[in-house]
């Protein structure tokens, strides 16, 4: 069977239009962040849906109607096992189709096809995702171990409309991957005698640039745990505190920033064109920084001493 041949992708796939639609959602709630509440019809209940875990507190009273949809935001540690197993799964699967030749099932095909995949010959393009969706899995297995091991979780809670998107949202993001591959028939089309002859120089700089990332998210999450931890590694409290140390001395929310870094990291790994990747980064980029931009509030809020020229998500910028 020929393999498929055209352009990249449709010019507004399903795919595409899912990650741009969730980025222009997050960048209009960030927007709406400079509108006063009082210009703003129903806004407890939108600031109750955007935000999760402190930043619900010190802020607009919450509307009673909304506690009934909370849930612990411990629960976190689910989106991670769903990641896991299921990026593990299309992991699998690819591995055996690169190097094996083992055509996917055809309800994994006939998904792929109707979410827009790849429609295009790429000779680093197979190597490409096999990496991005490799590194999606080694950082969900690190954010599981670090929700499991690292985190200290107090009794803040998260929406449950939050709650299943963030389910939703790993699934979501591994056939993105996976859907820039090319395909022949249900075959992974490889150009050359073996896929890892596609090796260049931007899969090492995006591998670089991941581990990087990662180490220093790994250190953000460490320095949060052990300001409730004593020297012991003993959890002693569950109250917040001013975080120092690492990127913590330029932004309020490093570990937001280095999640954006992440991401950044898997459209190097694309080859810097990948269009539909860039969107998902995108969507990254204003989902973090409404985060980054409501803890940073909390903090200045609650805290006189908060360090001044700390930035909310990008050093020196914003």
């Amino acid at each position: 069977m020929a393999p498929w041949t055209g352009a990249e992708l449709p010019i507004l796939s399903p795919l595409r239009a899912l990650w741009l639609a969730l980025a222009a959602a997050f960048l209009l709630a960030l927007l709406l962040q400079l509108v006063p509440p009082d210009l703003f019809p129903g806004y407890a209940f939108f600031q109750d849906l955007i935000r999760y875990g402190k930043t619900k507190l010190g802020g607009v009273p919450r509307p009673a109607a909304c506690r009934a949809f909370d849930v612990p935001k411990r629960y976190f540690s689910h989106f991670y096992v769903i990641a896991v197993l299921w990026n593990g799964f299309l992991l699998w699967f690819l591995t055996q189709s690169l190097f094996l030749g083992v055509p996917f099932p055809n309800w994994l095909h006939t998904l792929l096809r109707i979410l827009g995949a790849a429609q295009f010959q790429g000779g680093e393009l197979a190597l490409s995702a096999f990496l991005v969706l490799l590194f999606l899995w080694l950082h969900s297995a690190r954010r599981l171990f670090e929700c499991l091991y690292v985190s200290v979780f107090s009794n803040a809670v998260i929406n449950v409309v939050q709650y299943c998107f963030g389910l939703v949202y790993y699934v979501l993001v591994g056939l993105t991957v996976l859907s820039q591959v090319p395909m022949d028939g249900r075959n992974v089309y490889v150009i050359g005698k073996h896929v890892l002859m596609q090796a260049r120089w931007f899969h090492i700089l995006g591998l670089v640039m991941f581990v990087w990332s990662s180490a220093h998210q790994y250190k953000c999450h460490v320095i949060l745990g052990n300001l409730r931890r004593n020297k012991a590694g003993v959890v002693i409290h569950c109250n917040h505190r001013i975080p120092f140390g690492d990127w913590f001395e330029y932004v309020s929310s490093p570990n937001y920033l280095a999640e954006l870094m992440i991401y950044i990291s898997m459209a190097v790994t694309f080859g810097f064109h990948n269009t539909t990747w860039w969107l998902v980064v995108t969507y990254v980029f204003f989902s973090q920084a409404l985060s980054a931009f409501l803890s940073h509030k909390f903090y200045t809020s609650q805290f006189v001493s908060y360090p001044k020229h700390r930035r909310a998500f990008l050093p020196f910028l914003f």
